[in-house]
């Protein structure tokens, strides 16, 4: 069984809890392992708040894409912003950890400890940011709609 959604959301605060509840919801639902699902919906406020802070384009565009896919074994969750991408404009950025003392930097390094496959890059046709992470996935016994 697969699953997908995709929001298109307002470069909002209160849009980051209404992107993670609707993932938690869906994995609750399929009967993901609760501890993979807390995983993947960290990941995806981190990716959210990115999109949020940093994904203006200085021309009005106010929104963001979220995309979910649960098919099989595997999740991946796609986070993509109409902003300036981020910088050096290549298709793939390399993630530096913050300084010690600094107060920010640290949500693409903790998706890259939360995800077991992590994309970081600039979307080179339309521009922006895109942030995209795999996850296995792990079911509940209960789960009614397991991978078989």
């Amino acid at each position: 069984m697969s699953i997908w959604w995709s929001l298109h959301l307002r470069r909002d605060a209160a849009s980051v809890p209404l992107a993670r509840r609707l993932l938690l919801g869906t994995m609750e639902t399929a009967g993901v392992d609760p501890d993979v699902s807390f995983d993947l919906s960290v990941a995806l406020s981190e990716a959210c708040a990115n999109a949020v802070e940093h994904g203006g384009d200085g021309a009005g565009s106010q929104d963001y894409r979220v995309t979910a896919y649960l098919d099989g074994e595997k999740c991946r969750i796609e986070v993509a912003d109409t902003g300036p991408g981020f910088p050096g404009g290549g298709p793939r950025v390399p993630v530096r950890p913050p300084h010690t003392d600094a107060e920010h930097g640290r949500g693409l390094c903790l998706i890259r400890e939360l995800a077991d496959h992590v994309h970081i890059g600039n979307e080179p046709e339309r521009g922006g940011a895109v942030v995209s992470f795999d996850k296995i996935l792990k079911w509940r016994d209960d789960a009614p709609l397991a991978a078989v």
